[in-house]
């Protein structure tokens, strides 16, 4: 089976179990038997697609592309046991979490934010949480909002500013949103 995934999908597939495939830099899946892309990916390819913002997303798609391809799945090692510890640290820290309410600009914070388990408003928000491309945004009134956040504005760093790693990746962005959302501005 020919099967294609990208830099940003290549650790979940390797964690899967999944020992031959081809790494694309595009999204040029022609002649390929299988494509694993990020679940926004478009592609006429037959494809598992899979999120990978949240730790929760992460396993999971470990796991589907594992289920679907009938492969063992690699000892995780030290991620396992960090994943297990930030699912015992998020349940403890729920409620004091669920106080904070938070204003976010973009689909892949709104569900890292609503995973660590922080109010998600519209409207007087404790912080805005918004990517970094957004930051520079000359049509939108983001810039105005980030300005009168003042501290209270977090930036997260999109795909293009991270470990293409999602362990690494996930794990930078909670430890950004835990040391800045879980402090008194």
């Amino acid at each position: 089976m020919k099967i294609y995934t990208t830099p940003m999908c290549q650790e979940v597939v390797r964690l899967a179990g999944v020992s031959k495939y081809t790494v694309k830099q595009d999204n040029n899946f022609e002649g390929v038997d299988l494509a694993i892309v990020l679940s926004e990916t478009d592609t006429s390819t037959p494809a598992i697609k899979i999120k990978l913002n949240t730790f929760k997303q992460i396993y999971e798609s470990i796991d589907l592309i594992s289920n679907t391809l009938g492969t063992e799945k690699l000892d995780m090692g030290e991620w396992g046991d960090d994943y297990s510890l930030h699912v015992c640290r998020e349940r403890e820290t729920m409620d004091e979490r669920k106080k904070i309410k938070v204003k976010v600009y973009s689909k892949f914070i709104r569900e890292i934010v609503d995973d660590m388990g922080f109010s998600l408003v519209t409207k007087k928000p404790d912080f805005l949480v918004f990517p970094d491309y957004l930051k520079d945004d000359p049509n939108g009134d983001i810039r105005e909002e980030i300005k009168f956040m003042g501290i209270r504005a977090v930036e997260i760093p999109s795909h293009k500013n991270t470990p293409f790693n999602p362990l690494e990746r996930a794990q930078m962005r909670y430890n950004i949103l835990e040391s800045r959302l879980c402090t008194k501005p």
